[in-house]
Order: C-alpha cells, then sequence, then structure tokens
C-alpha cells in the first residue's frame, strides 16, 4: 500500500492542490479521488491491524494506542470523509446547474 501511496497518491495530491489553486473546473473531481484513496488507506490499515490482533501496538496504553494509533490515525478518516463529502456537495451543484442549462430547463431530482 505504501507504494500506491507513494508513487500514485503523492503526485495525484500535488496535481489536486495545483488543481485548487488555478481554480481548475476538475478539482473537485480529484479531491475526490484522493480522499477516496486516503480514506480506503487509512480503512485498510485499520482492518489489518485488528486481524493482526493488534500485535504492532500496546493495546490499552494511553500514549502509544489511543493517541498515536486511534486519535492520529482517526484523523485521516475524519478529514477525507469531510472532503468527500465537501466534493459531493460541489459535484451536485454543477450537475444541478448543468442540468438547469439544458433546453427545457428542468432537471431530474433524484
Amino acid at each position: 500500500m505504501e507504494t500506491i501511496t507513494a508513487w500514485t497518491w503523492g503526485p495525484l495530491s500535488l496535481w489536486t492542490v495545483v488543481a485548487f489553486l488555478k481554480n481548475k473546473p476538475y478539482r473537485f473531481v480529484l479531491q475526490l479521488i484522493v480522499s477516496l484513496g486516503q480514506l480506503y488507506g487509512d480503512v485498510l490499515y485499520f482492518y489489518t491491524e485488528y486481524q493482526d490482533g493488534f500485535s504492532h501496538s500496546e493495546v490499552g496504553h494511553p500514549l502509544h494506542f489511543w493517541f498515536y494509533f486511534v486519535f492520529m490515525n482517526s484523523l485521516w478518516i475524519i478529514i477525507p470523509a469531510i472532503l468527500i463529502l465537501d466534493a459531493w456537495l460541489h459535484l451536485s451543484r454543477a450537475q444541478h446547474a448543468a442540468d438547469s442549462a439544458r433546453p427545457g430547463g428542468k432537471s431530474k431530482s433524484t
């Protein structure tokens, strides 16, 4: 997973930053892709640790387990989840505006 992160998500994250700085129309698509990748990676990390019986950590230790493992890694779930929701809302609004601009001016609501 680390190889994928280094070779794919790193450059993709930089492209996302540049897209936001230059106000590119595809910026929220990139935000969604990168955030989903980060969320997937952290869920996979938590799951593999759970499957291994937390053998790489001291279960219950206030600093090593609860702060470093649980809290610090939870940020990599919370922040991408917020960014996924943000991208979803922006993309939904853009699609609604595009649908409303069609001849006839009516959009299908879901």
